[in-house]
């Protein structure tokens, strides 16, 4: 964890109290508190139809969802209704479960891009092909992938992969991880475990919320806290224990009763 500082008197991240539904009124998200402090990491786990990826979805602002009660700061500002483009640009990113392909946009420009976008800065395509350089090999990355279409024909280890490397470039200051492991073998899920460090060792007050189904994937990023949602509520906390108790007893040791939630 980074070092405390004064700016650190104000959480990172804070969800208090967030109710969100559906646009058609149904109920997902009923009670949800969270803090993630300043260079933390929290992991968010629960069972299918629990409302993980929904609220993954809400922290970002989805058009899909509708936020009926409570709130959710950044950095202390009041972010509730902000539309997606300013948060990200505030420096809120998603890594999604599943990266969309975008045809006929390189890597490199798309990155070039969404940097411009998120910081005004207009790098020449050289500058960042530099900075993509040093970062493709920090991630142990094919360098022709710079020149690939986004996520066109990349297995899921690297489009996973393509993730973390944007989230380094862009340099966000809270990272929301949307079930990274998804998909993944352990010999790729190990290589992104290892990005995600990687990208932490650079950007020490890097906050971080991976959300999971798997203990395997804590057992790489090792997260501060542990989070347990059930039915749109986050039902217990704590640290690796929680996740050790969940592989061993299951959801039913936190009441598990089923859902009809979207997960």
């Amino acid at each position: 964890m980074a070092e405390p500082t004064d700016a650190d008197a104000i959480p990172l991240f804070e969800v208090e109290g967030l109710h969100a539904s559906t646009t058609d009124g149904i109920e997902i998200l009923k009670g949800v508190d969270l803090v993630v402090g300043h260079g933390e990491v929290h992991a968010l786990m629960g069972p299918n139809g629990s409302g993980k990826s929904t609220l993954a979805s809400v922290l970002l602002g989805s058009p899909e969802y509708v936020v009926t009660a409570g709130s959710i700061r950044f950095r202390g500002d009041e972010i509730t209704d902000w539309p997606p483009d300013v948060r990200g640009k505030a420096g809120i990113f998603l890594a999604f479960q599943y990266p969309l392909e975008i045809a006929g946009v390189s890597v490199i420009n798309f990155l070039r891009q969404s940097l411009s976008a998120r910081k005004g800065i207009d790098l020449s395509v050289l500058e960042l092909r530099l900075s993509i350089m040093d970062w493709m090999d920090r991630l142990g990355m094919d360098p022709a992938f710079a020149d690939r279409h986004v996520n066109e024909g990349f297995s899921g280890g690297e489009k996973k992969r393509n993730e973390i490397l944007q989230m380094a470039i862009l340099e966000p200051e809270m990272a929301i991880l949307d079930e990274t492991d998804s998909g993944l073998d352990i010999d790729a899920l190990k290589v992104v475990a290892e990005g995600i460090a990687e990208v932490r060792r650079d950007r020490t007050g890097l906050g971080v919320l991976a959300i999971t189904h798997y203990q395997r994937l804590l057992d790489h990023l090792r997260p501060d806290v542990v989070h347990i949602l059930m039915d749109g509520r986050i039902v217990e906390r704590g640290g690796p224990e929680i996740a050790e108790r969940l592989e061993r007893d299951g959801y039913e040791a936190f009441g598990a009763t089923g859902s009809s939630a979207t997960d």
